[in-house]
């Protein structure tokens, strides 16, 4: 029998101000029916105003946990690109002790190169953009990495093609055992192996529900090779939100839930309205179910 969908939201840090999300985020905290919260992880506005104000997406989560007390949290996703994977193990577990053990570890390669806007934060902060091959060799080694700094009781050293660590050692471990929940996203078959290997919950945008089905159906396979069964990752999309048009949304909604996506993470838009949390909770969610 399929799962409970489970609904959440997310405001990108960006073209908006500290006080706004602030305000949505506890207003969400406290309304059951919004069971997690996310933003993104970019270091320049990639819509609107190419100069407009952003966040770094792991300082303001972590201010975010401090300041809700029941919401799981999380990036969607991290960019594996923009930090080296034991200090991102290090920061990942500072937020879940913050949070007391309320974070989902979203992580992905990183932008994509035919997006401009996205690809011009790596020279603006002299970051290193490898290809896409090596961006998901990358990503797999960190993972491998990020959990055993999770959950290894003695120091360790790593020599590989993208990660070197001496003495490596993760002390405190984060508040969730073995680990906090590892969310994947993207859709490509490289990203999607890697997701069969590491994830716990894999994410894609919505939209296209065919190819939304069809990617489901390639990572079934991949965890059938890898001798995992493919209902232990749940299946979770990003819907954008249309508050002039919440049919449109709803009906969304129902797609990704008749496709087998449990997990959904409805995308406002900013300015926020009053209240949306509630009124999310009461014209998408209740609407939806």
């Amino acid at each position: 029998m399929p799962s409970r969908p489970r609904f959440g939201i997310m405001t990108a840090p960006s073209q908006v101000s500290y006080d706004d999300i602030v305000r949505v985020w506890q207003e969400a905290d406290a309304i059951p029916a919004i069971e997690h919260a996310w933003l993104f992880d970019h270091l320049m506005p990639i819509f609107g105003d190419p100069d407009g104000p952003i966040f770094e997406g792991w300082t303001l989560l972590s201010a975010l946990a401090a300041q809700t007390d029941r919401l799981r949290l999380g990036l969607l996703v991290t960019s594996n690109r923009f930090r080296p994977a034991a200090l991102l193990a290090k920061i990942a577990t500072t937020v879940d002790i913050v949070a007391n053990g309320r974070l989902d570890f979203g992580i992905g390669a990183g932008s994509r190169p035919g997006h401009p806007l996205a690809r011009r934060e790596y020279d603006a902060h002299g970051l290193r953009y490898d290809d896409f091959g090596g961006s998901m060799d990358a990503l797999d080694e960190a993972l491998t990495v990020i959990r055993r700094l999770w959950t290894e009781a003695e120091p360790f050293d790593v020599a590989g093609h993208h990660v070197t660590l001496t003495g490596a050692f993760g002390n405190p471990k984060p508040v969730q055992r073995p680990h906090p929940p590892i969310i994947t996203g993207g859709r490509s078959p490289r990203l999607l192996r890697i997701t069969a290997k590491h994830a716990d919950l894999w994410n894609i945008p919505g939209g296209d529900i065919d190819d939304a089905k069809d990617r489901s159906a390639l990572l079934d396979r991949y965890c059938t090779e890898v001798d995992r069964d493919p209902g232990s990752i749940v299946r979770s999309m990003h819907i954008p939100v249309s508050y002039d048009q919440p049919q449109t949304t709803r009906t969304a909604i129902s797609q990704a839930i008749d496709a087998g996506f449990e997990h959904l993470i409805l995308g406002l838009s900013n300015p926020y309205p009053a209240g949306v949390a509630q009124w999310v909770a009461d014209e998408l969610i209740a609407r939806s179910a």
